[in-house]
């Protein structure tokens, strides 16, 4: 009897937003340190020690060029095939998947405009107005530098952390969302529908005046 044909066919690699994924929810515990101790170390030696950017740049790829060629000689002394560096390109896939997450974003960034301004939502537009405001105050805190590395560290330990406890979270949303919906009706009740009977009784008004 002939053996049981094999099969040859390989998993298909995986993409960006899949190794991205990975990284920052920690399944891919050693590309996710990497990533910390790598934007850990760019920030004390541009923060800290006021290192420039290009002379940080240049420092790791001397030393990544030197390791490179180090082991290549050493593996030629050994008598081993020196490392193939040929297969070390970005496919044709992986620009598509970038090319399209981006515009992803923009669609999104756009769709978000569109609903803030057009639909005329104000407990929408008083939220976006209110993290703009946040956002701004806190750039006068800190510097573009220390924010990226902000945003970095919290992307690799929230998304961890909500994993963990994402049904607490959102109990907690869902109950300050039910609050500021109840807040945001009392406003308007109180102040939007005042202000609507003022304007609507000082135009009844100006109509009686122009009539007389």
């Amino acid at each position: 009897m002939d053996a049981p044909e094999q099969s040859t066919s390989q998993s298909p690699p995986p993409n960006v937003s899949d190794i991205a994924r990975d990284a920052f929810l920690w399944r891919r515990k050693n590309l996710g340190l990497t990533i910390l101790l790598v934007s850990t170390v760019i920030w004390v030696l541009l923060d800290f020690y006021q290192f420039n950017l290009v002379t940080v740049a240049s420092w790791v790829a001397m030393l990544i060029v030197t390791l490179l060629f180090l082991w290549g000689n050493i593996l030629r002394l050994l008598g081993k095939e020196p490392p193939n560096m040929y297969g070390l390109e970005i496919s044709e896939k992986s620009a598509f998947e970038v090319a399209n997450l981006m515009r992803g974003l923009a669609e999104e960034v756009v769709r978000w405009m569109f609903h803030v301004t057009a639909e005329r939502e104000w407990f929408v537009f008083a939220q976006v107005v209110a993290g703009l405001l946040l956002f701004s105050y806190v750039g006068t805190l800190t510097d573009l530098l220390t924010l990226l590395y902000t945003g970095i560290v919290i992307g690799m330990t929230v998304p961890v952390l909500y994993g963990k406890c994402g049904d607490k979270i959102k109990k907690c949303m869902e109950m300050a969302k039910v609050k500021s919906r109840r807040l945001y009706e009392k406003i308007d009740e109180k102040v939007m529908k005042k202000m609507k009977n003022k304007s609507i009784t000082m135009t009844k008004e100006e109509k009686e005046k122009k009539i007389e």
